[in-house]
């Protein structure tokens, strides 16, 4: 039972998720407009250095300085760093293939697997109206991945993959916030970037195994280029959105309660339909469209229903005369 102290509690951790959702919405769009020219070990090395940088100042000048890094809990850094990073290049290969708008709806199964798994995993508690709402975006994911266009787009089922590994991540958060603070998980992930896109780049990065142009791999195997300066504004925006954006929902995360947060990350969905229009001049057709009310739908009402629930709970618990 959610008393008005726990209620108050939660609210930083709801505001944490959606500012973080907006900021990172900066990285998709960042990522979609360098997807064209440059490879994403390229890409993700960029980001992942400005993303140390930012998490290092940061961390100099919070109260208990370098300190935090220091873990036992090793093995299960490596393994959120792991699925961190199967998310992203599953992701990011999709998104370079997809309109902004259809692949962030598609990945917005996460919030809902970050529900199942929640009830699951973690043994919260979910009920039925939150299971019925996951059904709908699920029903959402369906149209958006076009089955009846004669096949499943890849591309959808690389998003697919890449919001199922979002929401192990967030299962991992959850089990390490005890021990570990949002500094050093947002450090470990972007340490791990490095290290995995440095050795690609030196493996790949000469373009030997280049892909056809339009192929789904196209994106990943190009070779290295020179950063044109008109471009810098994007290297320089995913870096600060992944690494700003990314504390912020991994704060979240670690204070207040998975399938409480998970919705409030469907503020990253009319964000996506915003810089798809303003700034690459695409709209989501009919289908896309209907596909995109299921899953947002779906995440409303367990918004909805979270607020009706918390307000009963308040009622219940508050002492006559306090409400």
């Amino acid at each position: 039972m959610m008393t008005t102290q726990t209620q108050s509690s939660a609210t930083p951790g709801i505001l944490l998720a959606l500012g973080g959702s907006v900021v990172m919405s900066m990285n998709d769009l960042a990522i979609k407009a360098l997807s064209s020219t440059y490879p994403l070990h390229q890409v993700i090395l960029v980001r992942a250095l400005i993303g140390i940088a930012v998490v290092c100042l940061l961390i100099a000048f919070s109260g208990t300085g370098f300190r935090q890094l220091l873990t036992r809990r090793r093995g299960a850094h490596l393994f959120r760093v792991s699925i961190v990073m199967i998310s992203n290049v599953s992701y990011f290969v999709g998104l370079s293939l997809m309109p902004l708008a259809d692949a962030v709806a598609t990945a917005f199964i996460a919030p809902m697997l970050v529900t199942l798994m929640s009830a699951v995993i973690l043994g919260e508690q979910v009920g039925p109206r939150r299971w019925s709402a996951v059904a709908v975006g699920l029903l959402g994911v369906i149209v958006m991945t076009r089955p009846g266009d004669g096949m499943i787009q890849p591309a959808a089922l690389l998003v697919l993959l890449s919001a199922f590994c979002y929401a192990g991540s967030h299962m991992m958060t959850r089990h390490m916030r005890e021990t570990e603070s949002a500094a050093a998980l947002s450090f470990y992930v972007q340490l791990g970037f490095v290290l995995v896109s440095s050795t690609i780049g030196l493996t790949f990065g000469d373009g030997h195994m280049a892909q056809a142009p339009g192929s789904t791999w196209e994106f990943l195997f190009r070779p290295w280029i020179l950063p044109a300066a008109s471009d810098l504004w994007a290297f320089a925006a995913t870096g600060l959105a992944v690494s700003i954006g990314g504390l912020m929902v991994s704060q979240a995360y670690r204070t207040t309660e998975a399938s409480l947060i998970a919705p409030f990350e469907y503020v990253g969905m009319p964000m996506a339909i915003f810089w798809g229009v303003v700034v690459f001049h695409t709209w989501p057709d009919r289908t896309a469209w209907f596909g995109i009310a299921l899953i947002c739908g779906a995440g409303l009402y367990t918004l909805w229903r979270e607020t009706v629930r918390n307000k009963k709970d308040i009622n219940v618990a508050a002492p006559s005369g306090d409400v």
